[in-house]
């Protein structure tokens, strides 16, 4: 069964900075008996390098809600990583999913970002429903089973909330590793978007390995223009603003419901790169529980 959560029908009077998840979209699921609900979501969509990728969270019947929570983009770096250990710490299940630049180049990122979502969801080990971020996605329920496709769901849903700081977290982490190797991008501070920063050092340093080349041939071929890195500069210069644009419509164009025939097979046969990205966003992801084992203090994040 696959249902559909519109958005909210009056806009909320708060900020987005200030809006708090609930727990309204889980107790309907625990109240009907599921006991593993998951919260799924994702993050790296629009940047032009690094892998996408998704985080799956359940957490236990009818717990208490983390202060803080809320979606991961209205957040500090400085409050997800406190937040993120303690997520881990009181879930029962996290699993983290990636796709890889070069399944990315392959399959197209809408395609790629559903993959990295299955993978995280199958790395729980067992689950009854699925709450998942946007509107309703073909064919993923024969995929993952039943789940509820909730418009705003990061804003709305605590545990999509909680999973959207894990995921965002790990792809930080792993993009500042990145930097590390490939100096100049600016990877530790811009994540690979398409900031004036980065497509200045793309400029003088040319592309590496973990561009997302299949982004800069679509932009070369919607534009018409051979010269591909002269469109970055119609490109926005914040990454809010990016965000707010729908780089995936832009780069990647309409959706066309191919998620069927990017099977299990597909999700479970991970290429080297992928294989990597998961150990690591993995270890991350116990390193910074390891580094967090007290909750002391950070309950007052707001």
């Amino acid at each position: 069964m696959v249902e559909r959560i519109p958005g909210p029908r009056r806009k909320s009077s708060r900020p987005p900075s200030q809006r708090v998840p609930t727990l309204r979209f889980e107790n309907d699921q625990w109240r009907d008996g599921a006991g593993r609900v998951v919260g799924v979501d994702e993050v790296g969509v629009a940047p032009t390098c690094g892998a996408v990728v998704a985080a799956a969270v359940i957490m236990k019947p009818h717990a208490r809600r983390i202060p803080g929570v809320r979606d991961s983009k209205t957040l500090s770096a400085l409050q997800r990583e406190r937040l993120a250990p303690l997520i881990r710490g009181r879930a029962l299940a996290v699993g983290v999913g990636a796709a890889s630049v070069r399944e990315i180049d392959a399959i197209n990122i809408y395609h790629a970002t559903h993959l990295a979502m299955r993978r995280a969801i199958a790395r729980l080990g067992g689950h009854d429903h699925v709450l998942v971020d946007g509107n309703r996605i073909r064919g993923f329920e024969s995929l993952v089973g039943p789940y509820t496709a909730i418009v705003d769901g990061d804003a709305r849903c605590y545990t999509i909330a909680c999973a959207s700081i894990v995921a965002k977290v790990v792809r930080d982490r792993m993009m500042a590793k990145l930097a590390a190797r490939y100096p100049g991008y600016g990877w530790e501070h811009n994540q690979g978007y398409a900031t004036r920063d980065h497509r200045d050092a793309i400029r003088a340093l040319g592309l590496t390995p973990f561009h997302r080349r299949s982004f800069l041939a679509l932009q070369r071929t919607l534009a018409g223009d051979q010269i591909s890195l002269d469109l970055f500069d119609e490109a926005v210069e914040t990454i809010e603003q990016q965000d707010a644009l729908h780089e995936l419509d832009r780069l990647d164009g309409v959706p066309d419901g191919r998620d069927a025939a990017v099977g299990d097979d597909l999700a479970l046969d991970l290429d080297p790169a992928t294989a990597a990205a998961i150990a690591e966003a993995e270890a991350m992801l116990r390193d910074g529980a390891g580094q967090h084992s007290s909750a002391a203090g950070a309950d007052s994040i707001g």
